[in-house]
This record gives structure tokens, C-alpha cells and sequence, in this order.
């Protein structure tokens, strides 16, 4: 595990689901992870890639965009900036807090809820987060080094079928441990 990681557990806040594309995705009680697939019943759950561009230039491309994670903390910095939005506004399928998610590197495997998760890569937000707010784009993307750097969440692909709702504990699992050992100790 990265030096970069101050708390290895959180708690999810909320979770979202929505068939339809675009945003926001609604809060609901529970969502149900499947593995390699996606979130039950959500646009962007299927075994090829569902974002609209990329399906449509790498239709038979493999979804690895299947679960979207995002850290409440970056609604408290938005609203510094006067952009007041909450859980689903960003189009995310699971709002956590107390874990830095946007620290996390590729191939971090996370137990949330029942279900085992893997970053693939972090979110590149498009034009569709300035339906909720025209600065939103503006203000999760800036430079750092003269790179572009986003900070509007982490996807995910789903590693081990589950449940998650709020109140469910979200843990970074340890890369040296198989993913069975460590489900069994971190998961209730």
C-alpha cells in the first residue's frame, strides 16, 4: 500500500442508480454490484463499454468503467467555490467519505459493502457535469505540473459480486494478501 494512504477504511454515504444515461443518478437504498459487469439496472453496467463516446469508438472495448466512486470531501471543496452539489450529482454510483479515493492508485482492490472492487483508472469528467453546474467541469479539472488532473472520482470494475448500501464500511485490501483472505477479514 501507497505512503500516500492516511485512512485505509470509510464509510459509504450513499449510493446511485440510474438506466437512463446522463445526470444526475438518483440516491437509492441499495445497489447490487455483478461482478465484471457493473451495477445492477445502471446505464453503464454491461460486459462492453457503456460510456456513450467510447462505446461508440471501441464498441466491443471491455468495460472497465463499470462502478464509479466518488469522495464526499469534494463537494466540501466545491462549495468553497460556490458549486452546492451532493451524492449522484457528479453521476457516481457509490459517495464515500474518510478514505481519499483519488489517492489511490490503479489496481487498489476495495471491500464496500459485500462486494470487492479494483481502480482502473481515475474519472475523466466531460461537458455532462455542467448540466448541474456550469463551473462544475471547470473546477474538478486544473493543472498540477503541467498535467491535467481531475478530481471527480475513481472507476472501478467489480472484482467479487455484492450488496452496498449506506452505512457500509469501505477498506482498501492489502495488494500482498489474496482477495479471498482479506474479504474474509474485513468483510462482516
Amino acid at each position: 500500500m501507497s505512503e500516500a494512504f492516511t485512512t485505509t477504511t470509510g464509510t459509504v454515504l450513499a449510493v446511485c442508480r440510474n438506466a437512463e444515461p446522463g445526470l444526475p443518478k438518483p440516491v437509492v437504498d441499495t445497489i447490487h454490484l455483478l461482478a465484471d459487469l457493473g451495477v445492477e439496472g445502471d446505464y453503464h453496467a454491461g460486459k462492453f463499454v457503456r460510456h456513450r463516446y467510447l462505446a461508440k469508438k471501441y464498441p466491443t472495448r471491455r468495460n472497465v468503467r463499470q462502478v464509479l466512486i466518488v469522495d464526499a470531501s469534494a463537494f466540501q471543496e466545491l462549495a468553497q467555490e460556490n458549486i452546492r452539489i451532493g451524492p449522484g450529482m457528479m453521476g457516481e454510483n457509490i459517495t464515500v467519505e474518510g478514505i481519499a479515493i483519488m489517492r489511490l492508485p490503479e489496481g487498489t482492490q476495495l471491500a464496500v459493502g459485500t462486494a470487492v472492487v479494483e481502480a482502473t483508472e481515475v474519472r475523466k469528467p466531460c461537458q455532462q457535469l455542467n448540466g448541474i453546474n456550469p463551473s462544475l467541469l471547470n473546477a474538478v479539472t486544473f493543472k498540477e505540473n503541467g498535467k491535467k488532473v481531475f478530481k471527480a472520482g475513481i472507476m472501478t470494475r467489480v472484482l467479487k459480486e455484492g450488496w452496498v448500501k449506506a452505512g457500509d464500511r469501505i477498506a482498501v485490501l492489502s495488494s500482498k494478501e489474496s482477495t479471498a483472505e482479506v474479504v474474509q477479514q474485513v468483510l462482516p
